[in-house]
């Protein structure tokens, strides 16, 4: 009862993304994310990097009540534009419009800014270039500093106090107010502004000579230094998202319509599923769907990672984004859309970037009291300093170098970025993860459970040996005539043959079959080029080299037929669900990772074991129903095992669903995929160990960003408290620190799958 009243509970939940502008650090997203918790049943998840809220809310809350909690936080906000109906391409081209116009303004601000600047850094830090009266110039030229230079930090820091709150523009509004204060005070009041001073430049308080000191080089270095660093800040994170939006541009704009022999230029917004379109070679496919007429190869590397083009030939199903590498070939369209395969990467890869880890959430708990506690920590020192007799230049000095070095920014960048730059080239790599709890589960996972058909093996049949009588029919003429047989056959078995046959002799039509008739429960019969040709299972006595040939097939548990001509048993043909070549791989280098892999089918044991026996897998489980997959799981998990399970079926969903990660092939079913929290794009078992791989590289980078980012503060703010620190270096200092953080981060952009050693535990 209570499970039936959750799950109707979860049914009745809305999520609604939202655009948040004017986010500085992690105590902004604490606020935006505070402020919509407080709307009834709405729970929030707001990204630093991207600037978009995910919210969870009833459905009687509306829209338009998120964006007014979020805009009474001190914020903008904005739903995001409906996607279009074929990709969404406009929504991106706007946002990407709209924040080129926010960087050249920012550009802007930050050069004028330098200009003002730099004249008045090097006239206050070096005493010989101090002329009579510099001391003015450098007054005038901070001024336009102090106000416009710095004013988005002013502006935001009201906005905060407005609304009873403090963030990190509150810190830097407040050093440059008070520094270029006291240096006011200073040249009309304290004697600074007599023609002919000179003033050295220290780092550690000092006694007074009878002559106030000036700090305009904190007025201008901090608002200049910190500018500098969000400006590089922004460029470096949102390089963390070029993944992303490369397989947006995926998206093609116009394509060609194949309507009774003619054609004609149509936006992608009026195709619909079922009409046929034209690929040219060099063009990309305009969505997914299946070819009907023409042969060529796709490149798919920018979608599944798949490093070599894939020939397709009528029947074979192409993917929107693919690029024709070959001839031009006709495909009849079967997803558009939000429904392709390419709009479903999109989505996995920005969900995926919205989420958490534990370790950000415990940084996201310690930011929400990060900016009082420095607040409370500068007039510490301010009163220190006034009580130890010191003059009070030097207690203002300690005081805004404490409300300029604390740095929360770095806190709320160590696990957003992290995250972009992982998933973007995850995606690169054919590897969907649907957030930091599944990285999480990646790293920790011990066992996993795989399914067989359609995982391991390739999930149809296909010719795996064909054996012939010594000094008979020829290997090539027996696949002529066994396949021009099959061609009536609509048995899978008979289908493999045939496509075997028209692979093995490219060259030349398969001959045509007359008095073709099925054979009930055993095969077909028909003749060919005036010959009685019959591919029927095995019975009775068989020549020697094709009863062996039968017991070896029995053996590895693949279905075999004999094929007669004009009565006489002239060759064995076996075929079978083949392993694909990926899995030996993969299997190894998970077991090297330190991961147990488990087989579980619901096919026969005699092929169950045949897979596991070339695979080197050691414990199977066949005859396996959907709930006893999902047994199987719950037995290891309840032995202390992490377990992740991949599989492909919709039988495979409630194992997916059970285990602590659920990891689908990208060829599966939509039930698969969407119990599953990874996706495996590319089909291939073996990017599973890369996905490994990569999720414990990327936690790597989260804790050593956080380890940073907490270290950082813990040295740098005790220091300015003691004087340590000029107010100028304290700035550059904490930009300097977010810098590290996106670099860091940036680095898993260029993570290349290698060789693994074995983990030790």
């Amino acid at each position: 009862m209570g499970a039936e009243a959750g799950a109707a509970a979860l049914s009745t939940v809305v999520t609604t993304d939202l655009t948040v502008g004017g986010m500085t650090c992690v105590a902004c997203v604490r606020r935006v994310e505070k402020k919509l918790g407080k709307l009834d049943g709405v729970t929030a998840t707001v990204n630093l990097a991207t600037g978009r809220a995910r919210v969870s809310h009833p459905p009687e809350t509306a829209p338009e009540e998120l964006v007014a909690a979020v805009e009474k936080a001190g914020f903008t906000a904005a739903l995001p534009e409906p996607p279009e109906e074929h990709g969404g391409e406009k929504s991106d081209e706007g946002a990407e419009d709209d924040e080129t116009v926010d960087a050249r303004q920012e550009k802007s601000r930050l050069l004028v800014t330098a200009l003002l600047a730099v004249p008045v850094l090097v006239l206050s830090m070096v005493p010989a270039l101090q002329f009579r009266n510099w001391q003015w110039l450098c007054f005038v030229l901070a001024a336009p500093v102090a106000v416009w230079g710095a004013w988005p930090f002013h502006a935001r820091a009201v906005r905060g106090v407005r609304h009873s709150a403090a963030t990190m523009d509150t810190l830097v509004s407040l050093g440059v107010v008070a520094s270029f204060a006291w240096s006011a005070y200073a040249l009309f009041l304290g004697g600074a502004g007599e023609p002919g001073m000179r003033m050295p430049f220290t780092l550690l308080p000092s006694a007074s000579d009878g002559t106030a000191h000036l700090y305009l080089e904190a007025a201008v270095g901090v608002p200049l230094f910190v500018s500098a660093g969000r400006f590089l800040e922004r460029r470096a994170r949102r390089g963390t998202g070029t993944a992303l939006r490369s397989l947006a541009r995926l998206a093609v704009k116009e394509v060609a319509l194949r309507d009774g022999g003619a054609e004609r230029l149509v936006p992608i917004e009026e195709l619909v599923p079922g009409q046929v379109f034209v690929v040219r070679p060099g063009e990309r496919v305009a969505t997914d769907g299946e070819v009907v007429e023409g042969s060529s190869a796709v490149d798919l590397s920018l979608i599944t990672g798949e490093s070599e083009p894939v020939e397709i030939g009528p029947g074979s199903a192409v993917v929107g984004g693919a690029v024709n590498a070959g001839g031009m070939v006709l495909v009849r369209a079967t997803a558009v859309g939000a429904d392709t395969k390419l709009a479903r990467i999109g989505r996995l890869v920005t969900e995926a970037q919205a989420g958490k880890a534990r370790a950000q959430r415990l940084a996201d708990a310690v930011a929400g009291v990060f900016v009082p506690v420095v607040l409370a920590l500068a007039v510490t020192a301010l009163g220190f300093w006034l009580g130890a007799g010191a003059d009070a230049q030097a207690a203002i000095t300690a005081c805004v170098a404490v409300l300029v070095v604390a740095c929360p920014c770095a806190l709320g960048l160590a696990t957003p970025t992290a995250l972009m730059a992982a998933t973007g080239r995850g995606a690169q790599l054919g590897v969907l993860v649907s957030g930091p709890r599944a990285l999480e589960g990646l790293q920790h996972i011990d066992t996993v459970v795989l399914d067989k058909t359609g995982t391991l093996t390739s999930g149809h049949m296909t010719v795996t040996r064909i054996t012939t009588v010594p000094g008979g029919v020829a290997e090539e003429e027996v696949l002529r005539l066994a396949g021009a047989v099959e061609q009536g056959s609509e048995h899978p078995l008979g289908r493999a043959v045939t496509a075997y046959a028209r692979r093995a002799v490219p060259d030349e039509q398969l001959p045509e079959v007359s008095g073709f008739g099925a054979v009930a429960g055993r095969g077909v019969r028909g003749r060919v080029e005036g010959r009685s040709v019959e591919v029927l299972a095995p019975d009775g006595t068989l020549p020697a080299a094709l009863a062996e040939a039968m017991r070896a097939a029995e053996a590895a548990a693949r279905t075999a037929v004999l094929v007669r001509v004009d009565g006489v048993a002239v060759a064995l043909i076996e075929a079978g669900d083949v392993v694909r070549s990926g899995s030996y791989r993969a299997v190894d280098r998970l077991r090297r990772l330190g991961v147990r892999p488990v087989l579980a089918t619901g096919d026969r044991a005699a092929p169950a074991q045949a897979v596991a026996s070339a695979l080197g897998i050691e414990e199977v489980h066949a005859r396996c129903t959907p709930e006893g997959k999902a047994d199987l799981v719950r037995e290891l998990q309840e032995q202390g095992h992490g377990v992740a399970v991949i599989g492909d079926g919709v039988n495979d969903a409630a194992a997916l669903a059970r285990a602590d990660l659920g990891i689908a092939m990208g060829s599966g079913t939509d039930a698969a995929i969407g119990a599953a929290d990874v996706t495996l794009v590319r089909g291939e078992v073996d990017a599973l160990a890369d996905a490994v791989r990569l999720a414990r590289r990327t936690l790597g980078t989260i804790r050593v960003n956080l380890l940073w980012a907490f270290g950082y503060n813990v040295v740098t703010v005790p220091l300015a408290m003691v004087g340590l620190l000029d107010p100028m270096v304290a700035a550059a200092a904490m930009s300097v620190s977010s810098l590290l953080v996106v670099a860091n981060s940036l680095r898993l952009r260029t993570w290349q799958p290698s060789p693994v050693r074995r983990r030790t535990r």
